[in-house]
């Protein structure tokens, strides 16, 4: 008779988790998952991919535009957000039952429910029932992170926004991460008055300062407005349910949307954590070491819940690893050097590796190339939008440091670009590459 009930136990069926479970289930593993909202996590049912299905309806406002430049008669466009809303929604619907379908056609068994960790072995169900298993872990992801002033309660966040039953005529986004600038273009685009506030006078803390400058000045142009160094003093309703944001150094401002996008915190809360001895950092995500081991023997963790690397391609690979390092004999540990990302705003960032600054704190001197430049297709379409594509390398090597791009598919761009920067190509490597011409991407080969 079998010593525990599972040999792997996971606690969310986000990226992370499924992929952890099937693998580990391939390996031969008996593994069970509960998971107390939809499978598929943040990424599948409120995250990335609805976000960019939007994103995609977004951009048909500037192209059925510019489609009267190439010849197109589209007569009047009218925008219907509730079919797109239901179609993306229906997407996830699919999506959800395909992750579903992945967990079961490896085995794995499924708990709809909650679960906590009531002993270094032991699962309680929100059922009451017990379940053990030789190995716990936890993905259980993050959650928007809401501030804490009053009248915060009627705001909402990016969970909300892709059910609202209205696209709102005037939305503040509070906050200049990726989530608030992706959002402000979603918005602006379906022909919202949008204004973002942020407690900083930045945009996208992380990325490369020359993309971040060109990122609001397009956004500017385009319509949208920002306050800087704002911060939250009280949130008030109105009658007509309109809401009047109060905020440090601004003037009140009157919306009928309050999109909150000011950072994600891990879901730790009522797991059971501190009674089995799991160690908290001190951004109060659950500590682990290189394979995702946390403080108890036992029980790992991967995904948003770390607090690492929070971009699902990262869960995921951790899953993978420690399923392999765990029960498939192939010891594995994650790098997290140079991982590629991408900004789905209006018009989209995507970067690899070292900004100028970093690079040039690390490495004392450096090279940069840049092309700035006006695609083809916004001179056609009389826009002056402009591109902006940089490339970091050491000095005296000149191998690749960084690439950073603001333009239009520069994340699809992006992918094999990061391949030559992970691989340690140089610049006389690029260089070397005949360009595809006419293209946007060409600008990498050409680069001065």
């Amino acid at each position: 008779m079998a010593e525990y009930d599972y040999d792997l136990f996971t606690i969310g069926a986000g990226s992370g988790g499924v992929r952890a479970s099937r693998v580990a289930a391939a390996h031969g593993a008996r593994v069970a998952v509960a998971e107390e909202f939809r499978v598929g996590g943040t990424c599948v049912i409120r995250g990335c991919v609805p976000k960019k299905m939007l994103v995609y309806g977004a951009h048909f406002a500037e192209d059925l535009e510019d489609a009267r430049h190439f010849g197109w008669d589209v007569g009047q466009p009218k925008f219907d957000w509730i079919k797109l809303r239901d179609n993306v929604l229906g997407d996830v619907d699919r999506l959800n039952g395909l992750y579903t379908q992945t967990l079961d056609n490896n085995k794995v068994e499924i708990f709809h429910e909650r679960a906590v960790i009531s002993g270094p072995h032991e699962i309680t169900l929100a059922s009451g029932e017990k379940k053990t298993a030789k190995h716990i872990l936890i993905a259980t992801g993050a959650r928007p992170m809401v501030p804490t002033c009053p009248g915060h309660e009627h705001g909402i966040t990016s969970n909300e926004a892709f059910h609202l039953d209205a696209i709102p005529k005037r939305v503040l986004i509070a906050g200049a991460g990726y989530i608030a600038n992706e959002f402000a273009g979603i918005f602006n685009q379906f022909g919202a008055k949008v204004t973002l506030m942020n407690r900083s006078d930045q945009l996208l803390r992380g990325y490369d300062e020359a993309l971040r400058d060109r990122l609001l000045q397009i956004s500017l142009i385009k319509g949208i407005e920002f306050r800087f160094n704002a911060a939250f003093e009280k949130v008030e309703k109105n009658k007509d349910g309109s809401l009047t944001v109060h905020m440090s150094n601004h003037e009140p401002l009157e919306v009928d949307c309050l999109l909150f996008a000011t950072g994600r915190v891990p879901n730790i809360e009522g797991l059971g954590l501190g009674d089995v001895g799991v160690n908290l950092n001190e951004k109060g995500a659950i500590e682990v070491d290189e394979n995702s081991r946390t403080s108890v023997e036992s029980i790992y963790a991967v995904g948003d819940v770390t607090d690492r690397v929070q971009l699902t391609p990262v869960a995921i690979r951790e899953g993978q690893a420690f399923a392999d390092s765990v029960f498939g004999g192939k010891p594995t540990t994650v790098d997290y050097s140079c991982i590629p990302s991408a900004v789905f705003s209006h018009p989209p960032i995507a970067a690899v590796g070292l900004t100028e600054a970093e690079a040039t704190a690390q490495y004392g001197s450096v090279k940069v190339y840049t092309s700035d430049f006006r695609s083809m297709k916004n001179v056609v379409a009389h826009r002056n939008e402009r591109s902006l594509y940089k490339m970091v390398c050491e000095a005296q090597t000149e191998r690749v440091l960084g690439i950073h791009m603001i333009g239009a598919e520069a994340p699809e761009i992006m992918q094999a670009a990061a391949v030559a920067v992970k691989a340690g190509l140089t610049k006389a490597d690029f260089d070397a590459t005949v360009a595809i011409h006419p293209t946007m991407s060409e600008e990498l080969v050409l680069l001065k």
